[in-house]
């Protein structure tokens, strides 16, 4: 495949378009690919333009040592409640972009994935993890209800609870038992993993897969996990149930 357009390396998502694949790498390492607005908004956009251009498969992965580490939660002290409804709206708009996806989508992941980048995973149809990849989903420890309705669908209610309730970590085994995952493959060997989902990807022109993934794709609840999200999130104190979390976090590692 012949690679047609890569934005700089500067940028916090690095999009490289190849013929039919467009591939979103998280590009923010010193912080673990925390997923700030400006990465959410050119994702976003780099998805409508995707979908413009009739491309058939999208792909995300992160750089540097994890997939990501979620929400950003920096600079807590310069938001409002008011900023971080706004940025968990946007996020939550994001994830359902991806989730009703009309062609086939890749996540590849390494490392920490955590909070809205394990829902960004969730969120894929193809989802394949490095062996010792970890997951945690860790937003209701502050009151935060992000996907996981979608989380129900995917792994079922008993397994949602499972991973929700504690918000532990588990790891790619019992992702993979769970439905979290599709496969696990050690990263040296995406490049075939990627070779083998195209084929399938590339099966369909692109008004049939339209139609396949439409007719198939469960979107009922859309509207109630934004409202969920929204109520969950509009709880008078947000910011300061998030720097509980973290100081939390911190003084427990």
């Amino acid at each position: 495949m012949v690679k047609l357009v890569m934005k700089t390396k500067s940028t916090p998502i690095i999009i490289e378009n190849q013929e039919n694949i467009t591939w979103f790498r998280l590009n923010n390492p010193s912080r673990l690919n925390a997923l700030n607005s400006q990465m959410i908004q050119i994702m976003t956009d780099g998805i409508n333009e995707a979908l413009q251009k009739k491309i058939k498969l999208l792909i995300f992965s992160g750089e540097g040592r994890a997939f990501s580490s979620g929400f950003d939660l920096s600079n807590l002290q310069n938001e409002s409640d008011a900023d971080l409804l706004y940025r968990f709206v946007k996020i939550e708009e994001l994830l359902q972009m991806i989730y009703k996806l009309p062609i086939s989508s890749l996540a590849l992941v390494h490392g920490k994935c955590f909070g809205a980048g394990a829902d960004i995973v969730s969120a894929c149809q193809h989802r394949v993890a490095s062996p010792e990849t970890t997951f945690r989903m860790p937003g209701l420890q502050f009151g935060i209800v992000l996907g996981t309705r979608r989380l129900s669908r995917l792994v079922g209610r008993k397994n949602a609870i499972n991973f929700l309730e504690s918000s532990r970590i588990f790891n790619s085994d019992e992702a993979l038992k769970s439905g979290f995952l599709t496969s696990i493959c050690e990263a040296n060997n995406w490049k075939s993993k990627i070779k083998e989902i195209s084929l399938e990807a590339f099966n369909l022109n692109y008004e049939s897969k339209s139609k396949l993934m439409s007719e198939t794709l469960d979107d009922k609840d859309l509207n109630n996990d934004l409202a969920a999200l929204v109520r969950s999130a509009s709880k008078p104190g947000l910011v300061k149930r998030i720097k509980e979390f973290v100081d939390t976090q911190v003084k427990n590692k």
